[in-house]
């Protein structure tokens, strides 16, 4: 039987291969620039296998005996120890904490965004609201008892950003189920078994429409950038959604035929909505066209988009008891209140899809020509800043 080998003759051992002796099969092979690495010669299941146990001295004599008698055992059991070193080599490269799984899960969700700042505002809520929890720990090891503490946390400090927080969380480990770093999803909605949040509605703050008129003569004479101030006319002329206006472009808007296109990719619903312009709306659009000469309708002061926050604070700042979206209600307010439009054609002029989906199935026009008559009618009211009811036999 070969001599034993010693820490100092491993120490000391010249290029070559040594054998521990012992009946493990266990070796030190010693390269010519010096280092030394720990092979076990096995038969597994009738064939002679290499298994190589580390280098020296990361794994010491002792280690490296202890790991040759664990696989000589567990080829004995007729297991392969190579094969399960392989696998297991395998699996810790699939291995992920929870903050790689988000940003991987992120990255795959964010073609099916509708604009980067979402993939933003995935990221940051995690950040600053889980990832100090359990962002460290393996994906795989999270429990559902460790989210539900985590969401239950949320709902104390920010309620109103709860609820997103929580399937964010969902959204990265059905990421991680499907790339199967681990069988089960933590934060679904049985497991959690989360106590129901008190559903309380906080609609947009909105002015009576004839106030409307007065507004926007506070905007316009306040010392704000113009774009800020014409975005805010045109939200108000269109009806529009505060980011429909905001990334408005120069290539979706048709001067001759009085025709605003927002594409799909930038509606809320998804769909392609066309807005008539009235004539105010045009008049807007000319004082624009000098203070841009990019793609953006309304850029910022540094060509940039606006940002909701701006349009908001404009309107904070003057004391105008409505929010930017609020201008839509105040419009819809008034087409049931000074007109007698159809509910249909009011709702069409705000790009609401009707709920039923059987009487949306069959109704395929977009009542363009009829909103077109509406939207001069409201641009008229404004103007004059009368409380006269409007007849508008047409529409």
């Amino acid at each position: 039987m070969a001599k034993r080998l010693t820490v100092k003759s491993v120490e000391a051992a010249k290029p070559g291969r040594y054998s521990d002796g012992g009946g493990l099969g266990l070796m030190l092979l010693v390269k010519d620039n010096g280092s030394r690495f720990w092979v076990q010669r096995l038969t597994v299941r009738g064939r002679r296998r290499d298994i190589g146990l580390g280098s020296f001295p990361v794994i010491g004599l002792s280690h490296a005996r202890d790991q040759a008698l664990e696989n000589k055992r567990a080829a004995q059991r007729g297991e392969d120890p190579l094969a399960d070193k392989r696998r297991a080599k395998a699996a810790d490269s699939k291995r992920m904490t929870f903050a790689e799984a988000a940003e991987s899960a992120c990255i795959e969700l964010k073609p099916g965004w509708k604009s980067a700042k979402e993939a933003k505002a995935f990221m940051s809520s995690l950040r600053t609201h889980i990832f100090h929890r359990f962002g460290n720990m393996d994906v795989s090891d999270v429990t559902s008892a460790e989210v539900r503490r985590a969401i239950l946390d949320c709902r104390n400090k920010v309620p109103n950003l709860a609820t997103k927080v929580q399937h964010r969380i969902l959204s990265v480990f059905k990421f991680a189920v499907a790339e199967g770093l681990r069988a089960d999803n933590p934060a679904t909605a049985e497991v959690l078994a989360l106590p129901k949040l008190e559903k309380r509605a906080t609609p947009n703050r909105a002015l009576p429409y004839f106030e409307v008129a007065a507004a926007l003569e506070i905007v316009k004479a306040s010392a704000a950038w113009a774009s800020t101030k014409l975005a805010i006319e045109f939200v108000a002329l269109t009806a529009c959604r505060s980011g429909e206006v905001r990334g408005a472009r120069w290539d979706e808007i048709d001067l001759a035929t009085a025709t605003w296109t927002i594409p799909g990719t930038r509606m809320k619903m998804g769909r392609e909505h066309k807005v008539p312009l009235s004539s105010e709306a045009l008049e807007i659009l000319h004082k624009a066209a000098t203070q841009s000469d990019g793609a953006l309708v309304f850029p910022s002061a540094t060509g940039k988009q606006l940002s909701d926050n701006t349009l908001s604070k404009l309107l904070r700042e003057r004391k105008v008891a409505s929010t930017v979206h609020g201008l839509r209600a105040s419009f819809r307010t008034w087409t049931q209140e000074q007109t007698n439009v159809s509910e249909e054609v009011a709702e069409a002029a705000l790009a609401h899809i009707n709920s039923n989906k059987t009487v949306a199935a069959y109704a395929r026009s977009d009542l363009f020509e009829k909103r077109r008559t509406l939207m001069e009618a409201w641009s008229t009211y404004l103007r004059r800043s009368t409380n006269n009811v409007i007849s508008i036999s047409e529409v």
